[in-house]
């Protein structure tokens, strides 16, 4: 295979300058796209980054990646993995870590509100946790936890200072993506709504081409609304039938459950480490080492925003003691406490299938409207039947009395044209005769139908 040639080289770098198409294709091949990051402390920043490099950020394998491209249409999804949560509900399309939010679709005026809200939540999210963190800064470097302390403090981590529970950081995230999502889907449906009624109610006064196409349309964004609030409702219910996947959205547990295990790694080296048998035993060897894993984790951060995270980490860790070391043994165990995220989702699964209810009671609404145009327009099609049968009727007696007008026609010779014998006379008795006769059976034809037709 002959090499590359010294003219395709640039003389100035030291390196092959290879050509491309013209147009950005290099970039769009590459995949690289702008992604807003905001990170725990609130802060945000644009950045742009290929496909593999998100992958090596949070992860993710290419498949998950692609639920994402916009260029591409899939149905809402919600998915939990080691390291991250994808999600791609409507017009939300993010991927959530431990200790930041990757949004894609950032300049999407639609995602704005969301960005503003998400923001908003961070920062309340990280004043609410910093307080907290200081101070078990101070009393690990001024005394060693014992068990029992160790204990007491990992419960009082987990509240606010007015007692309340503060969520982490990946659930704080995955709720205002959940509540944006389903409020944009609720606020649509209610226009919808509004919107239908009039047009439904004019349709049955009036039926006009204006009031059906109307309806057509309003029919049509009804089907597509009600597609779209189903999915991301069976999403949000498989979601609580697995408590697997529920388990592997955890991340700021797993995140601190492996900075304990480097911690007590490279402890192992300064202390001997006593075999505990299972049980309560753990427990007391985790707290242990917590001072020793809070002091890891403020010098290994180069932030502080990520030095009070990483030590809620380790608080929220111990708080959850039916845990394994590894990430295959967290997902297995974590099943039994996942309370705190079911309930985040069952208050949301309540919201969306309240509005996928609102939504089936204006398709019943429409279908009764149909139903009932559907009657109108059958009954206007019997009367027209109706009026059909009367007219073929008096077709049928009229051609009954226009074949006496033809018998008179004839050239032939009765008495009744002679006008020595009958006269004018008894012609128009004649005339009168057949007049009365044909009444008389077309009356009788519908006295008839109409009789028959009762005793249906």
């Amino acid at each position: 295979m002959r090499g590359p040639r010294p003219e395709d080289f640039d003389s100035n770098a030291g390196h092959p300058t290879p050509t491309f198409p013209a147009g950005g294709s290099r970039k769009k091949g590459m995949g690289v796209r702008t992604w807003l990051v905001l990170c725990s402390s609130g802060k945000e920043q644009a950045t742009e980054a290929g496909k593999h490099t998100i992958m090596r950020r949070t992860g993710l394998p290419a498949r998950d990646l692609r639920i994402l491209d916009p260029l591409l249409s899939y149905p809402s999804t919600v998915l939990g993995r080691e390291r991250a949560i994808v999600i791609n509900l409507e017009h939300i399309k993010a991927i959530i870590t431990g200790q930041e939010v990757l949004i894609l679709n950032s300049k999407d005026p639609s995602v704005a509100p969301f960005i503003e809200e998400l923001q908003r939540r961070i920062r309340c999210h990280h004043h609410a946790t910093k307080p907290q963190v200081g101070a078990a800064q101070g009393e690990a470097g001024t005394s060693q936890f014992s068990g029992e302390e160790a204990r007491k403090d990992k419960k009082q981590s987990l509240g606010n200072q007015d007692g309340s529970k503060v969520l982490p950081f990946e659930f704080v995230a995955l709720e205002a993506c959940l509540e944006a999502a389903i409020t944009s889907l609720e606020s649509e449906a209610v226009r919808l709504e509004l919107e239908a009624h009039p047009a439904l109610d004019k349709l049955t006064i009036k039926i006009s081409t204006l009031n059906l196409e109307r309806v057509r349309q309003i029919k049509s964004r009804l089907v597509a609304i009600t597609g779209r609030v189903q999915k991301v409702r069976d999403e949000l219910e498989k979601l609580l039938n697995d408590d697997e996947d529920m388990a592997e959205m955890y991340l700021t547990d797993k995140l601190a459950q492996k900075q304990l295990e480097n911690s007590m790694a490279s402890s192992t080296s300064d202390t001997v480490v006593v075999d505990l048998p299972e049980g309560d035993e753990d427990d007391r060897h985790v707290a242990d080492y917590f001072e020793h894993a809070t002091l890891v984790s403020s010098e290994s951060c180069h932030r502080g925003s990520d030095a009070h995270n990483l030590l809620m980490r380790a608080h929220s860790a111990l708080s959850r003691n039916s845990r394994g070391t590894s990430s295959t043994r967290s997902g297995m165990t974590n099943k039994l406490n996942v309370q705190e995220l079911e309930m985040l989702l069952e208050a949301y699964f309540v919201q969306i299938d309240g509005t996928l209810n609102k939504l089936s009671t204006l398709t019943e609404y429409v279908d009764d409207t149909e139903d009932y145009i559907n009657i109108m327009l059958d009954d206007k099609q019997n009367n027209l039947l109706q009026m059909g049968v009367m007219l073929t009727t008096a077709g049928l007696v009229m051609s009954l009395f226009i074949a006496v007008a033809g018998v008179f026609g004839m050239n032939i010779n009765i008495e009744l044209f002679n006008d020595e014998v009958a006269g004018p006379g008894k012609f128009m008795w004649t005339v009168v005769g057949g007049t009365a006769g044909s009444l008389f059976l077309y009356f009788g034809a519908i006295g008839w139908y109409k009789h028959s037709r009762l005793l249906e």
